[in-house]
């Protein structure tokens, strides 16, 4: 083949100069990971540069071209190639908007059911108030909501004080870690094949279910909507995710049909659990501050309609958050 060099070199050193900057980007940054796009570029150009190295190794002349596109077509093949795992990046935006919402989507039906065991204590612990009044004093786990919702309304709305000056933020602290132990331990639960899981998902739900049937009864619906719901919207589903996690670990153990060991099981829903229980820890880190800074206190310091559409408003960017969240650059990791 006879090979005009000049014109040749003219021609493609612009396409070796670019897999030489994406190469050096790799180099310099052994943890990067570059683009879907800058990929696909890697690799039509490692092509591109493999392709001149055969049309120039036919010719004996210009030894240098050939000496410097068998080192080029050799490290671009390094990283195409590359094997060992790359190092760790501590990166918690992306682990809470990416990591998170995508494994919570993709165990979508251990959450509906940690929602229907929940659901099912609701309906069981106010079924039990309404039928059976005295059963409150066994169900509520505070002794302040052992008083008549009346009078606590009538109480706290005519204590206009800051009656948590100077102590917010440990009652914010206590909160947080209070309630990410009960999710650890909804999570941990799932070891006993889900059963444990289940029953405290289904305790928490009783608890809830007499709390707002024993306020409705009393005809303190909007008191109990602008307590709850600031930090509720978020706490509870926290609480059903954490579940969601006890599930998925319970199921990795049981098989549910697989035929892979219980070790290979567990090592593949790993990821999954940690990314779940991360989320729910943010997530009550949040509502814990909500209910400290916010929920504690009633009209006529705070309108509770103002409360309750801060409530609102947070039902509903969660929900967009656990639905769409990281979806698309998910689906383009994937492709990867």
């Amino acid at each position: 083949m006879i090979l005009d060099l000049d014109r040749f070199i003219v021609a493609e050193r612009p396409h070796w100069q670019e897999l030489e900057n994406l190469l050096q980007r790799l180099e310099i940054s052994p943890g990067r990971s570059l683009a879907f796009d800058d990929l696909k570029r890697l690799h039509v150009l490692y092509q591109r540069a493999s392709a001149d190295l055969a049309k120039v190794s036919t010719s004996s002349a210009e030894p240098q071209i050939r000496r410097y596109l068998v080192a080029l077509v050799g490290r671009a093949y390094g990283e195409i190639h590359e094997t060992r795992s790359r190092p760790h990046r501590l990166a918690p935006w992306r682990f809470f908007t990416r990591t998170f919402p995508a494994a919570f989507r993709r165990h979508a039906r251990a959450f509906a059911l940690s929602a229907i065991v929940t659901g099912a204590g609701v309906v069981f612990g106010g079924a039990t108030v309404v039928l059976d009044p005295g059963a409150k004093d066994a169900l509520m786990p505070f002794a302040y909501l052992d008083s008549s919702p009346t009078e606590r309304v009538k109480r706290e709305e005519s204590d206009v004080s800051d009656r948590l000056h100077g102590s917010k933020t440990t009652l914010s602290a206590f909160l947080m870690t209070q309630n990410t132990q009960v999710a650890i331990l909804c999570l941990s639960l799932g070891m006993s094949w889900g059963i444990g899981t289940v029953v405290l998902l289904f305790y928490n739900g009783a608890v809830l279910g007499a709390v707002i049937f024993d306020y409705l009864m009393a005809g303190q619906g909007r008191f109990l909507c602008g307590w709850l719901l600031p930090h509720g919207v978020v706490e509870i589903p926290a609480f059903l995710i954490a579940g969601q996690a006890g599930l998925v670990l319970a199921a990795a153990l049981i098989g549910w049909g697989d035929r892979t060991p219980a070790r290979t099981r567990l090592r593949r829903a790993w990821p999954d659990l940690g990314a779940l229980i991360g989320g729910v820890a943010v997530l009550l880190v949040w509502s814990g501050f909500v209910e400290s800074f916010l929920s504690q206190y009633h009209e006529p310091v705070l309108p509770y309609s103002l409360k309750i559409g801060f409530g609102a408003l947070e039902a509903l960017l969660l929900t967009l958050f656990l639905a769409r969240s990281g979806s698309k650059s998910g689906s383009r990791d994937t492709r990867a």
